[in-house]
């Protein structure tokens, strides 16, 4: 059995509804879910905090993308705390650097990373990070504001060895999507390949980046069987121990009952 340790579950990606999505997963073999609350406004975090609450196999994580950091407010800073104070979220994210499509200005992106990093070590709860095309600014980012008092996950594992080095020694683990099933994803191979066996986890990140044999097409939980079979391919390890770690992992690091 597997968890899927990242994906947006929002009825704009799933219209036939999440029961559905989850049930297909569950008969694929994942038996557990770490549902992402983030968007442009607070609706994405109340239903993944709603939905983690109506079902024992969802956990949620609140927070604000780096895409949507302009919108930030003290209101809506006040909720997501509130949010992320509750017994069924356990982790702040996804939050962090995206300096690929800047849809919000780097600088505000910086500011609105430190107040997410601050408001998780109130609430003491770990880090889900987002961090694209800006790896640099996302080490000094989590040193220079604690995070290691909180750890967390690189989510979507994209980077190089020396990342990840730096990522594991401020207590941060490594989670890894459908581009670990790409050709071309050599670095994140040689990563997957040399990880440390308890800190490596695995997740789908749906409705984006279905993994290979499904890529094209809409990702949903169940497919994060394919991602746990390729990493496991890259170790030289058997599918089913990889999975028992893997999900011994996310329990560890979420606190998972």
């Amino acid at each position: 059995m597997l968890i899927d340790t990242h994906c947006h579950l929002d009825p704009n990606y799933f219209p036939e509804g999440e029961d559905a999505v989850l049930e297909r997963a569950r008969e694929a073999g994942v038996e557990a879910f770490v549902v992402i609350g983030v968007g442009e406004d607070l609706g994405p975090a109340r239903f993944a905090a709603g939905l983690a609450a109506r079902r024992p196999d969802v956990w949620a994580s609140v927070g604000l993308h780096p895409h949507d950091a302009r919108v930030l407010d003290g209101p809506m800073e006040d909720e997501l705390e509130r949010l992320a104070r509750e017994s069924r979220v356990r982790a702040v994210g996804e939050i962090g650097l995206d300096y690929h499509y800047m849809h919000s200005p780097r600088e505000t992106q910086k500011e609105v990373f430190r107040r997410m990093i601050a408001l998780a070590r109130r609430v003491q709860k770990p880090i889900v990070v987002h961090t694209r095309e800006a790896a640099e600014d996302t080490i000094t980012v989590l040193e220079e504001e604690g995070a290691r008092e909180v750890g967390g996950i690189i989510h979507c594992f994209s980077e190089d060895r020396p990342f990840a080095e730096r990522a594991l020694a401020l207590g941060f683990d490594l989670s890894f999507s459908g581009i670990v099933t790409f050709k071309n994803a050599r670095a994140i191979h040689e990563v997957a390949a040399w990880a440390p066996p308890e800190r490596i986890l695995v997740e789908t990140d749906s409705p984006y980046l279905a993994p290979i044999p499904l890529r094209g097409k809409r990702c949903e939980p169940a497919y994060v069987v394919h991602t746990a079979r390729r990493v496991a391919e890259l170790r030289g390890e058997r599918f089913d121990e990889l999975a028992a770690r893997t999900t011994e992992n996310a329990r560890r690091r979420f606190g998972l009952a």
